[in-house]
């Protein structure tokens, strides 16, 4: 059966065929979505979806970065509704935050002193279009146990939304640090927008431990710290690696 054109082109559920009268079935809860259209209608409503038009993407990221730590109490305590979910958030943020940065360091935005497009600049697009986006979700959840070392009261799931926020968040920050490194090198300018968005990422993550975990600033700021150095140096340590297997890969 089919609905009236301009209105519905779908009125029975695909999933189980009970008879639609609204866009999610009264049976099985499915959504009514045509699939059979062009691809560049379907990528513009996943991305209408993504930052809906009730505004909840936009609430969320002003939330994010308004008060730090402040979302993922929210999500803690249950107010979710008007949020969007975690790992959406992350996935939205991340896909972009990498594709830039990819797309950016395959244009040589990203190469220091010494470096060549010919080769550094190749290896650099790969590591972050690639490899990068893999092995940082694999060390979300490890920079969630790290928070469970330090606040082992707290149920690990707390933990892990946490870390998510905090990496949504990082990534938008980077994204404004990274392309700043060769007009860095000439310019005070923008060594001084690196060095505020330093100060500020090192701050984001202390205030958002001390609203997440209800501690006083000093033992937010030592536990921040200490996980931010042993996170950068377990980073740096699983980049050189998945650099090294790159490396065999490419010369087997």
């Amino acid at each position: 059966m089919t609905g009236a054109p301009g209105n519905r082109s779908v009125a029975d559920c695909k999933n189980c065929g009970t008879v639609l009268d609204a866009t999610f079935c009264p049976r099985c809860g499915q959504k009514d979505v045509n699939l059979e259209r062009p691809i560049y209608e379907l990528i513009l409503e996943v991305l209408r979806e993504t930052f809906e038009v009730d505004g909840r993407m936009f609430r969320t990221l002003a939330l994010l970065f308004g008060r730090p730590g402040a979302l993922t109490r929210e999500y803690l305590e249950g107010h979710r509704q008007r949020f969007t979910p975690p790992f959406r958030l992350y996935l939205v943020i991340s896909l972009l935050f990498f594709v830039t940065m990819s797309w950016a360091a395959g244009h040589g935005a990203l190469l220091e002193d010494g470096q060549t497009m010919a080769v550094d600049a190749a290896g650099q697009a790969r590591l972050l279009g690639d490899d990068l986006p893999r092995l940082m979700f694999l060390l979300l959840p490890v920079f969630a146990l790290m928070l469970k070392v330090a606040f082992w009261r707290r149920l690990y799931f707390d933990h892990v939304i946490c870390s998510i926020h905090i990496h949504s968040a990082a990534y938008v920050i980077l994204a404004v640090m990274l392309p700043l490194e060769q007009p860095a090198n000439e310019h005070w300018l923008p060594l001084l927008i690196q060095l505020g968005s330093l100060v500020y990422l090192i701050n984001y993550v202390i205030s958002a431990l001390r609203r997440v975990y209800d501690v006083g600033t000093g033992r937010a700021a030592s536990v921040g710290l200490g996980i931010l150095v042993a996170y950068l140096v377990l980073m740096s340590i699983a980049i050189n690696v998945t650099r090294g297997l790159g490396t065999l890969t490419v010369t087997a």
